[in-house]
Order: C-alpha cells, then structure tokens, then sequence
C-alpha cells in the first residue's frame, strides 16, 4: 500500500482555524452534533420516502406519472444519505453513539454498507481527499477520468457527453457490484479493508436480503416485472445523478487540486491536512438556504472536510470562520456563487480531462 504524511509540524492554521470554531461553540453554550433543526428534517425525509414508496407500491398511476414518482422517491433517498446517513456515519447526528450508528443504517436502506463506507470515506477520503492512488472516490477508471495523473483513452472524449447516465448507474453498481467486491477482496481501491466483526458480517448479508426483498421482490410481485425493471432504473437514476453530481462538484472540478501517489510509494505532502483539504475541495451556494436544507450542508464541503465531526446543520456558520481564517493566512479558499457555476466548472473539467 502506499503511504502520504503530511507536514503538520508547523500547524499554525490548522491551530488558529480550531481555535475560532471551539470559541463559537464555547461561547453560545452550543453542541457541535445536530439539534432539532436536523430532527425535524430527519421526520420529514423519511416520512417523504416512506409515503413515496407506499404510493408507488400500492396506487395505479399513468406511466409517465409513476416515473416521475420513481425519480422522486429515488431523490429522496438521496437526501436521506445527505442529510441523515451522512451526518450518522460521521458521529456528528447525535452526541449519543447508538443513536449515531442507528441512523447510520439508513446507508444500507440505500441498498449499500455503513460499515465499507466509514472506511471509504471517512478514513480515506477525507483523509487523502483527491490524491490519484489513494482515493477510492477519485477511482472511475476504465469509464471516467477524474485528473490529469490517470491515464488517458479515447473513450474518455466522451465522458462530458456520457458522465451523467454514468452516474445515474453508479448507486446500482454499490448494491450489486463495488459493495461485494470491497468485501470479498477486504480492499477499498490500493487500502486494505479493516477487519470486520462478526456483526458488520450479519448486517452487510442481512441488509442485502432486505434491499432484495423491498426493492426487489415485492416490486415484481405487485407490479410485474417490466414495470419494476423500468422504474427501478428511473429510482436508481434519480439517487444517482443526486448524489454523484453534489459529491463531484466539491472535488472534480477546474479549481480544485490534486495529488498523486505510486503503489507502495512513501510520500509527503508538504502542506498541513487543513491546507490540503481547502486546496483540494471547492464550496458552492452557500447563500442558498433552500439548497443548504436539501443537500444536508453539502454545499459547504470545504467546511465539512474541516469539520467533519460536526453537523452540518452548523455549516453556514463556520463558513464565515473558515473564509475568514483563510483571508488572515493568506490560503485560497475556493467557492463558486451558484450551484450553476459549479456544474458548469465540473462539465469543462471533465472536458478538458477528456482531450488527453
């Protein structure tokens, strides 16, 4: 395996920045885990994907109907893992554990494992965020080419044109592909997998067994299978896209940078963490309330990489400490205006990847 250090012995910035945001919690008496602000929208969002899922089970719609609720339903998982999954799986939803690892589950209602994707993207990813050889997210080779360190095919012309349907694929290939690979190789991209217990054993195969039942089985049986096999690809696309366009447009995008490191190369990045994931990572909207409430403060994914233990229902909060600290050292923090200008920066990244 390859190994990265960074050079945090000078640490000043991080130090300072730390500093700021424990004073702003210090000094409104505040905790750093979710309030009942992310309580209420838990309620909401899963009252929303429940009902969705009832009303296409049991109501006869016009087709065109039902695949509207289909992209719906599966947009609505995708705030789940947003807003719900993602701050769980952290430890940042509740100051109690059990309550943290519960809702943490709802990774594996998504039809994936909350075990694989704390190490995939808690250790790994925020750790080694965009470094080519390390980062599982960063991986899309043969079909996608994420940075300039990969390898170039001409397939890869294309992938402005074919990125999208791609990504509408994506979350159909963690329940049925990439979760199965992770666990029977025990490696997330070049890392090796952390031994799982006996219980994260019965919880990957039970939760699977479920998936197949309630998004599977049922389906067929109320509905048939051509109807099931449509609206199944319909949900999956509207999961997808949603949570593959966000992710992409903090990271594969023209400002952000990257790095690269060799199988079983020792490398040392010569930048403290918190310099690295503000060069590495891009904000975008931040002024947007509506987006922010959806998103589940993925928006602000400079600060979440800076925070990652804190809720996110505290993002635009930090955002001002974090902007503000980086102004004070001198450190490029990268943010665009719109949700717009970030897409339009990620399809002109995946262009330019694309011409070799």
């Amino acid at each position: 395996m390859s190994k990265v250090t960074f050079n945090n012995r000078n640490s000043v910035f991080t130090d300072a920045l730390r500093a700021a945001a424990n004073e702003y919690f210090a000094s409104r008496n505040m905790k750093k885990t979710g309030n009942f602000q992310l309580h209420l929208k838990t309620v909401l969002i899963l009252a929303g994907a429940v009902g969705l899922y009832l009303t296409l089970m049991l109501g006869q719609f016009p087709v065109w109907f039902s695949l509207i609720l289909c992209y719906l339903f599966g947009m609505n998982l995708a705030f789940i893992g947003f807003n719900i999954m993602h701050d769980a799986n952290h430890g940042s939803y509740s100051t109690k554990a059990w309550v943290n690892e519960l809702f943490g589950l709802t990774m594996n209602a998504l039809g994936s494992n909350a075990f694989i994707w704390r190490q995939k993207h808690n250790i790994i990813h925020h750790t080694y965020t965009n470094v080519d050889g390390i980062d599982d997210d960063i991986a899309n080779l043969p079909f996608v080419r994420s940075c300039y360190s990969q390898p170039w095919n001409p397939m890869h012309r294309y992938q402005h044109l074919y990125m999208v349907p791609l990504y509408g694929l994506a979350t159909i290939l963690w329940v049925f592909y990439t979760d199965f690979t992770k666990y029977f190789n025990r490696k997330i991209h070049n890392t090796a997998l952390q031994a799982m217990p006996l219980k994260e054993h019965l919880i990957f195969w039970f939760s699977k067994v479920m998936y197949l039942t309630f998004y599977v089985g049922l389906p067929i049986y109320v509905h048939g299978f051509l109807p099931w096999m449509v609206g199944f690809l319909v949900m999956h696309a509207g999961l997808g896209i949603t949570m593959m366009t966000v992710f992409q447009l903090a990271h594969v995008v023209e400002e952000a940078e990257f790095d690269h490191v060799e199988l079983d190369e020792t490398k040392k990045i010569e930048t403290e963490w918190a310099i690295h994931q503000i060069r590495t990572t891009c904000d975008f909207a931040v002024h947007n309330k509506v987006l922010t409430w959806f998103l589940g403060g993925l928006n602000f994914q400079v600060v979440h990489h800076l925070f990652p233990r804190v809720s996110h229902v505290h993002y635009p909060a930090l955002q001002k400490i974090v902007e503000q600290t980086c102004k004070q050292f001198g450190v490029q923090y990268h943010k665009f205006p719109t949700f717009g200008a970030a897409l339009r920066s990620h399809f002109r990244m995946m262009y330019q990847l694309g011409r070799g």
